[in-house]
């Protein structure tokens, strides 16, 4: 079964966010597919995994790189449903659907509130799905996440 995690973000931007997840995934021994249509947003993200833990830092490329296949985090302009870097994992950052991401083992579609009413018609859409697991994350004031509605 596919698990489709949904992250609201009221609080963080994604650039504050991906890191923490990221560095779960990496700490469970996983690879990511990071999927963000906007140039800016990449570079943003490409950053943040640089500098977001100071104590650590999270190894990252971009697609298209001489590295690219061993690259344990891959930040992609677009969805590669066979990532180069092997990733069964992908966080679609830029808040857009893609169905394609059913293909992998686990998705995390992070959105903010500009992107509320596509996250709610894709929520509607693969909760009634036989082979989708889905859940819901929403941040608190102090930028805890809790699972809910």
């Amino acid at each position: 079964m596919v698990r489709v995690d949904f992250y609201r973000l009221t609080r963080d931007p994604v650039e504050r966010v991906l890191p923490a997840i990221a560095t779960r995934i990496l700490g469970a021994g996983d690879r990511l597919l990071i999927v963000a249509a906007p140039a800016m947003q990449r570079q943003a993200i490409d950053e943040a995994l640089w500098t977001m833990t100071p104590a650590s830092f999270l190894p990252h490329g971009a697609a298209g790189s001489p590295d690219e296949e061993i690259e344990p985090i891959l930040i992609s302009g677009k969805l590669d449903a066979a990532p180069p870097n092997r990733a069964r994992l992908i966080a679609l950052a830029d808040g857009e659907w893609r169905d394609e991401a059913l293909g992998f083992e686990r998705t995390f579609l992070l959105f903010d509130n500009s992107r509320i009413d596509d996250a709610r018609a894709t929520w509607r859409k693969l909760s009634n799905a036989d082979d989708v697991e889905t859940h819901f994350w929403k941040q608190d004031d102090r930028g805890r996440w809790t699972e809910g509605p």
